[in-house]
């Protein structure tokens, strides 16, 4: 699944129409995801410290009277979440909770409450990230723990083992750590958990553009043959875009047609 993370508050003309309670800008971008071929949106608002609840409102209630895709309700104010959930009329899913306390104790219960999806960060309580595929292994085990002692389900659970920009000392070593644990997480945890990754993350900093690009056209199939489920990404990359879709008659179990190569 192609999941559009261009509605953000980072973005001028988006916290702009957020600040204004102006929906134009935000769903222009909204049809011009969909057009692209997103099928799911991202709505990264940030914190949302002032008026959470009525911008967070305003946000989902912009983009659903233009879209029907699914949304991602992307915001670590559990407040806006709820206020999010409270007024969705598509398919919604929470980003998301990590074993940080707070996320646990105000996060993770909206998604029993609301029977929401909601994606777990394979992250150490302190929000730090773990340094290799063992560790990421050893808290997805941890998360699950939490995740079920909560009463919820195994099918909505969304599992993100966290792209590291490829800038870090061991950015690269990360990043192919994280192939081994999305293979390994469906054995480990005795189901067919769903994974998401944010490839966006994966160039974030300084860098030249086109190369930028190029590392996010090879990584992505690195990812997706390793099992990722979803994809965050910049639905304007054309050629990153290309190469997903290439991807899905290679993946698919259905004969493979030329017709299928979009």
């Amino acid at each position: 699944m192609l999941v559009a993370d261009n509605i953000r508050i980072t973005n001028k003309t988006i916290e702009t129409a957020v600040s204004r309670f102006d929906p134009a800008a935000i769903q222009d971008m909204a049809k011009r995801c969909e057009a692209a071929g997103a099928e799911a949106i991202d709505i990264n608002s940030g914190p949302l410290t002032r008026e959470p609840e009525k911008k967070m409102e305003f946000l989902v209630e912009a983009i659903q009277a233009v879209s029907s895709l699914p949304i991602i309700i992307d915001t670590t104010n559990p407040k806006a979440i709820e206020a999010g959930l409270r007024v969705k009329k598509n398919r919604a899913i929470i980003n998301g909770f990590s074993l940080e306390p707070s996320k646990l104790d105000f996060i993770l219960p909206l998604a029993k409450k609301y029977e929401a999806e909601i994606i777990g960060y394979l992250l150490y309580p302190n929000s730090h990230v773990p340094p290799d595929s063992t560790e990421r292994l050893n808290i997805a085990v941890e998360l699950y723990k939490k995740y079920k002692n909560a009463g919820l389900e195994d099918e909505r659970l969304i599992i993100d083992p966290i792209v590291a920009p490829l800038i870090w000392q061991d950015g690269n070593f990360q990043d192919r750590e994280i192939l081994y644990a999305i293979r390994a997480l469906p054995d480990l945890l005795g189901f067919d958990v769903r994974t998401i990754g944010g490839l966006s993350n994966l160039t974030a900093g300084k860098g030249d553009r086109q190369r930028k690009l190029l590392m996010e056209r090879v990584y992505l199939p690195m990812l997706l043959e390793s099992g990722l489920s979803m994809v965050l990404m910049d639905m304007f990359h054309t050629e990153t875009i290309q190469v997903a879709r290439a991807c899905k008659p290679i993946l698919s179990k259905k004969v493979f047609s030329w017709e299928d190569v979009l």
